[in-house]
């Protein structure tokens, strides 16, 4: 592994922290506790010299006495008084982009939680680190207090990673976990989760797949060496899943999760964020509430999945302190595990030529031949059915008990394996049929690995 220098060791890593917020006063808090145990482990003592925030007189129940105040974290960044710039203040662009940027040119290295800015900037970023000479860490940018960083790019360095998938988002795990085991709405979920701060109050970057994506997109880099591309990864969020789809799956074996995958192809790299049923007896199945997983499947060690708290302020303010710890030695390694040179495009694989089952839920009109006709328009574009359910509400049935209203009543087929192309362009043709009365609900079937 390259090491990045560092200055003598018997001198105190001085830190410039930005962004107080619960990461930030975390992460303060745990290297004023640790003080003592990270100097004997790093040998040398890390100590918070400055901070930045945008609220200088809010109460953050911390002990800001001693420490320079910068109003303007650029100035910070730039500062003589620090050696490590901890950028906590989030967003692709704006003030985090130009501190990490000054940062990184005044030679300063640099400690960062910030998913979005890498996703848009991680290599140009890595690239200035390298020129520079100093780190770029970002640990706790894609699943808060689960080691999947330095797994990938240090602990697998002798494996070929064929495939990375997980459940990278907390708030979409707790609302689906809510839904199968009370059987609530997706609304009355998302709705407690604000309430519990699981979710924010706009929580469309999460419930719609774009934080997944944003950590995908690094997983991604470092699992297979090329450059981050998040405009290659096709998204899809939750809001449209509903308590009957999740009580299918459990009727058929299977879980529904949101997750993030990456995976080699014989067309490329294929990035996908979107619900998918895996199977129950799979770990990542077991994974319920705010946790998050990560699965990767390499050569040598075949399958390992790592497991727990994907978010909140003392587990990501963990990894923002043990990529504080890398750097206090001297043992931070290149951004992306390779330099930036080496680093390939990544030749993309569309969405389209994905290949699995799927679960399809249709609303169909409850009159007769309905259903046959939809497997006749499977059957001509050569979809082999594994199952087909026609299955009405509780409330359906009782409002019609003898179903003769023409009322729509779900249809759910599953299928074989197909492509993307093939179902979506099937299910054209049924919606153009007028059997259904409102879109398809489309979730692809993940298997068990062979």
């Amino acid at each position: 592994m390259t090491s990045v220098p560092l200055s003598p060791a018997s001198q105190p890593l001085r830190i410039g922290l930005a962004g107080l917020g619960t990461v930030g006063a975390s992460t303060l808090r745990i290297l004023r506790r640790q003080e003592n145990a990270l100097a004997a482990r790093c040998g040398r003592t890390i100590r918070v010299t400055a901070v930045s925030a945008r609220d200088r007189n809010r109460d953050r129940g911390i002990d800001l006495g001693g420490l320079s105040w910068f109003d303007d974290p650029v100035a910070l960044a730039k500062s003589d008084e620090i050696d490590c710039f901890v950028e906590l203040i989030g967003g692709s662009d704006g003030p985090a982009k130009a501190a990490v940027e000054a940062a990184l040119s005044a030679g300063k290295h640099v400690v960062t939680a910030n998913k979005a800015l890498l996703a848009a900037h991680g290599v140009a970023l890595a690239d200035l680190a390298e020129s520079k000479g100093v780190a770029l860490a970002f640990e706790s940018s894609s699943a808060g207090g689960i080691p999947i960083v330095k797994t990938l790019r240090e602990a697998l360095a002798g494996n070929n990673v064929s495939r990375i998938s997980g459940i990278l988002n907390g708030t979409c795990n707790y609302i689906l976990s809510r839904m199968e085991q009370e059987g609530l709405t997706f609304e009355a979920c998302l709705k407690d989760a604000q309430r519990l701060g699981y979710a924010e109050a706009d929580p469309t970057f999460d419930v719609e797949g774009f934080d997944t994506a944003h950590k995908l997109a690094i997983l991604t880099s470092l699992a297979f060496g090329t450059k981050i591309d998040a405009e290659a990864i096709h998204v899809e969020g939750i809001s449209a899943i509903t308590p009957l789809d999740l009580k299918m799956a459990d009727d058929l074996g299977y879980r529904i999760k949101l997750l993030g995958v990456a995976e080699r192809t014989k067309t490329g790299i294929e990035q996908r964020v979107h619900p998918t049923m895996v199977p129950k007896s799979s770990p990542i199945a077991q994974v319920m509430g705010v946790l998050n997983a990560v699965s990767v499947d390499a050569d040598a060690v075949r399958e390992i999945t790592l497991v727990g708290p994907g978010a909140g302020g003392d587990p990501t303010a963990s990894a923002v302190v043990a990529d504080i710890a890398d750097v206090a030695r001297g043992t931070a390694g290149l951004p992306f595990g390779l330099p930036v040179a080496r680093l390939e495009e990544a030749k993309r694989a569309p969405m389209q030529r994905h290949e699995g089952g799927y679960y399809v839920r249709l609303a169909v009109a409850d009159r007769p031949g309905a259903a046959a006709a939809i497997a006749t328009r499977m059957a001509e574009a050569d979809i082999s059915l594994e199952s087909i359910v026609q299955r009405r509400s509780p409330e359906a049935a009782t409002r019609d008990p003898g179903g003769r209203s023409g009322a729509p009543v779900p249809v759910v087929l599953i299928t074989y394996a197909t492509s993307e192309t093939t179902i979506r362009a099937a299910l054209e043709k049924v919606t153009a049929d007028g059997h259904v009365a409102e879109p398809p609900q489309v979730i692809r079937i993940e298997r068990e690995q062979a």
